[in-house]
C-alpha cells in the first residue's frame, strides 16, 4: 500500500490538486486538538488547574476580594471553558466516527448481520425508536425462552 501524500487530495484527469486553506486549518486543528486533549486530560494539568484555584484564592485578601480579582478568575475560567469545549468535541466526533466505521466493519463482515444496520446514527429519531422497540422485543424473547438468564438475573437480585 503506498503512503498517503499530504498535499495531495486527489488525482483526477487535471493532476493532483493541492489541498485548499480550510483542509489545512482542519488538519492543524485536529493535530493540535489531539495533542491538547492528551496534555490536558492528565492528572498534572488537573493538579495544576488546583494549583492556579488555590493560588488565586490565597491571594483574595492581599486584593481585599475585590471586584477585578474576581473578574480575573470569572474571565479566565471562561475563557478556557469556552476553548475546551471545541477541543472536547472534536475528539469526541473523531472517536466516535471510529468507534462507527469499527462497528460498521464488524456488521459487514459477519454472516448474518442486517448490513441495514450501518449507518444507524443517519436515522430520523422516529427510525431509531422503532429499531429500539424490536430490540427490546427480541431481547423479552430471549428472555422468555432462556432460563440460564433468568436464573442469572434472579442471582443478581
Amino acid at each position: 500500500m503506498e503512503p498517503m501524500n499530504n498535499n495531495v487530495m486527489s488525482q483526477g484527469k487535471k493532476g493532483p490538486q493541492r489541498r485548499n486553506f480550510f483542509s489545512r486549518a482542519s488538519e492543524v486543528f485536529h493535530l493540535f486538538a489531539n495533542r491538547s486533549a492528551a496534555l490536558l486530560g492528565t492528572a498534572w494539568a488537573f493538579a495544576v488547574a488546583v494549583l492556579i484555584i488555590l493560588v488565586w484564592g490565597a491571594t483574595g485578601s492581599a486584593f481585599h476580594f475585590s471586584d477585578t480579582w474576581q473578574l480575573i478568575i470569572n474571565t479566565g475560567t471562561t475563557i478556557v471553558t469556552f476553548l475546551m469545549v471545541f477541543l472536547i468535541q472534536n475528539t469526541q466526533n473523531r472517536d466516535a466516527k471510529a468507534v462507527h466505521l469499527k462497528l460498521d466493519e464488524l456488521i459487514r463482515a459477519l454472516k448474518g448481520a442486517r448490513n441495514k444496520m450501518v449507518d444507524l446514527e443517519k436515522l430520523s429519531d422516529d427510525e431509531l425508536q422503532t429499531l429500539e422497540k424490536e430490540f427490546q422485543r427480541l431481547h423479552q424473547e430471549s428472555r422468555d425462552g432462556d432460563t440460564h438468564v433468568v436464573k442469572i438475573e434472579a442471582n443478581d437480585n
